[in-house]
């Protein structure tokens, strides 16, 4: 179902249903990646709020933003991460182990700067990017990774197969909750792969956020939040089947789902994880409506953590300008009063302000030169990444704040903190 820009929901993106439910409300608040170059310039708010459909059980946002506004020029470069980078090696090998021969061509769906592409052409296999952002195509296509900077639906699934033919492997990386018309896309997916392809569809698990309480994921970009259950009910309503499943260490979670046309038989795992998400009741409106309570918790936990530390002198910093940081630091009202600067090594981040909390953004070299207490660490997801570069590059010796999976947790880092 296509959604319309700007209004509220009022029906299922993925069946249409009117049956949908409040889950949490996170107030208003300005696009995560909508990074301040100054800290008086001007930004708009929209509503954050996350429904429930009674019918298929889909977790999605009330509110739909015009996607140009959120991705034409984009601030997220994946190569950024080392974990990120080693990830898109064990994907390729994960992808190619399912396909039914070596592949000719490959095509990535939302492929940023072309790392989890690079792989498969260090194999020797023709391949293809398509992304919306500029600047990160132009900066693929500089480093020799083909790709077309452009939105993907069923005509541009069209164009390119009259072109270059059909794919053998299409794989979409945590772009389909992106997604306001799902099913376009997923045709696309349908009509790129031909009848004898792999699709290989990433996203955040719902599960995982609910267990976790990783409600640092919603915003604007993410309009839906996949479990297997539902996932596995939209891609049947396009022609194609789950053929198995797999999990990743990206985003906190993330679930990995590989379809085909119908007419192949389904591993095992698909029947396993159905039935784990099934015993964690992961589809359940009692359960997202439990999570809405335990994100206020959360919101007053913090905050009270953040407020005794600036009580007492001590200065706390935050690691990771991620997107899903600005849902935290807004729901909870963090300004630089509370955490004073962000490291990111993002170059393109640098020398910018968060959305709606101002704080300014610096690199890491920068921020720890002047030894702060205590490091908020809001790109938890890469935890064991940033706590090692904690340790090892700028022997950090303070306190590290962890503010999810679930409720926040503080550990001393190599020794007492220096106000201890």
């Amino acid at each position: 179902m296509d959604a319309a820009i700007g209004q509220q929901l009022s029906h299922c993106r993925s069946c249409g249903s009117t049956q949908l439910q409040p889950v949490v409300n996170l107030g208003e608040q300005p696009f995560a990646n909508s990074l301040l170059h100054s800290m008086d310039e001007g930004e708009k708010r929209f509503p954050l709020e996350l429904c429930y459909c009674e019918a298929c059980s889909l977790v999605q946002l009330t509110y739909t933003p015009d996607p140009k506004d959120l991705f034409s020029n984009y601030l997220w470069v994946t190569g950024t991460s080392s974990t990120a980078r080693r990830e898109a090696l064990r994907f390729c090998e994960s992808a190619l182990a399912r396909a039914t021969s070596k592949p000719d061509f490959v095509i990535e769906i939302a492929s940023n700067d072309g790392t989890f592409l690079r792989p498969f052409q260090a194999k020797g296999i023709e391949i293809l990017g398509i992304d919306p952002a500029k600047n990160l195509a132009d900066k693929a296509n500089a480093e020799g990774v083909p790709t077309v900077c452009g939105f993907y639906g069923e005509d541009a699934a069209k164009s390119i197969r009259d072109e270059r033919g059909a794919a053998d492997i299409v794989f979409a990386r945590n772009v389909l909750p992106h997604v306001a018309n799902l099913q376009s896309f997923l045709k696309g997916i349908a009509i790129s792969i031909g009848d004898q392809g792999l699709a290989v569809i990433e996203v955040h698990d719902g599960g995982k956020i609910l267990e976790g309480l990783q409600y640092d994921s919603i915003y604007h970009e993410h309009l839906c939040y996949f479990t297997l259950k539902t996932l596995e009910a939209l891609l049947r309503r396009v022609g194609l089947q789950v053929v198995d499943v797999d999990v990743g260490p990206i985003g906190g979670g993330a679930l990995l789902v590989f379809a085909r046309k119908p007419g192949v038989s389904s591993k095992p795992s698909v029947a396993l994880f159905a039935a784990r998400e099934e015993a964690a009741s992961a589809n359940s409106f009692a359960s997202w409506k439990a999570f809405g309570k335990r994100v206020r918790q959360h919101r007053e936990q913090l905050s009270a953590l953040l407020i005794e530390r600036a009580g007492c002198g001590r200065r706390t910093v935050g690691y990771g300008a991620s997107a899903r940081s600005s849902t935290m630091l807004n729901f909870c009202g963090v300004t630089s009063e509370l955490v004073s600067e962000i490291a990111d090594a993002a170059p393109l981040k640098q020398g910018l302000f968060t959305a709606g909390t101002r704080i300014p953004i610096r690199s890491p070299d920068d921020v720890f030169a002047s030894t702060p207490d205590t490091v908020l660490l809001l790109a938890w997801n890469f935890r064991d990444e940033i706590v090692d570069l904690l340790r090892r590059t700028y022997k950090f010796r303070g306190q590290v704040i962890y503010p999810l999976p679930g409720q926040p947790t503080v550990e001393t880092l190599l020794g007492d903190a220096p106000w201890a």
